[in-house]
């Protein structure tokens, strides 16, 4: 047999390797999702789907575990890349980059909207489960307010201000006013710290004191602040601050 023969016979028995429809009906992402459930598959698994297809060195499964990899295996951690930041693994064009940030945003919003099902505010962890898919991911700091009733049912969350990686700016005045108009009882402070230490600062004790003393006078309730880092949060009302 001819040398070149045998070079084209394994460049076919390559293409068959690496293309996801020719692995058994058990492997493939999209059959084992309608045989078994979504819960049947990897990370990998899933955004394989995602992707749709590979490239001729490598299958779609294993680009995705490659990108998964780049991200510490991490999906909290690969919702921090962008379409630009996608784009620069091989194998991952606009399209597909797309795809992946739209899939990961309604995850986001997913949880979002379950929380805000809940009828109350009753813990500080309520809080961290309502803002950690808002604020774990982000590479700069943002500062929300949450609007409490006398039920301390949420009337409505705002953004207050967004900075760079050291620190946000807050105004106790525009926070107020946000509580009056909106006719609120209480409001919870929220922000994120991108470097994960969710230790306070002193910048953040000190407008947590002032707001504290204006509410006082406004009749008003400032429940707590929460500092929220990726998988962990610091309350100021569980720590006996407030």
């Amino acid at each position: 047999m001819e040398p070149s023969h045998n070079l084209g016979r394994l460049f076919l028995f390559m293409d068959k390797k690496l293309s996801i429809k020719n692995w058994s009906s058990d492997d493939r992402p999209r059959e084992k999702l309608l045989q078994k459930g979504t819960a049947a598959l990897s990370d990998a698994e899933l955004i394989a789907i995602l992707l749709g297809s590979g490239s001729r060195d490598e299958s779609a499964v294993e680009l995705a575990r490659r990108l998964l990899n780049s991200a510490a295996n991490n999906l909290n951690e690969l919702g921090r890349q962008t379409v630009h930041d996608l784009q620069k693994h091989k194998g991952i064009g606009e399209a597909k980059a797309l795809t992946i940030v739209a899939a990961l945003e309604i995850g986001r919003r997913r949880k979002i909207s379950e929380v805000l099902e809940k009828e109350q505010i009753s813990t500080s962890n309520d809080v961290f489960e309502l803002m950690q898919s808002v604020l774990a991911d982000l590479p700069y700091e943002e500062f929300w307010i949450l609007l409490l009733n006398r039920a301390n049912r949420i009337i409505e969350k705002i953004k207050l201000s967004q900075g760079g990686i050291s620190g946000t700016v807050t105004d106790v005045r525009l926070i107020l006013k946000f509580a009056i108009d909106k006719l609120a009882s209480a409001i919870i402070l929220c922000h994120n710290h991108p470097s994960g230490n969710i230790q306070p600062s002193h910048s953040d004790r000190n407008i947590t004191h002032k707001l504290k003393e204006a509410c006082i006078h406004m009749d008003i309730n400032l429940i707590d602040h929460i500092i929220i880092g990726e998988n962990k949060y610091y309350s100021f009302a569980d720590e006996g601050i407030l």
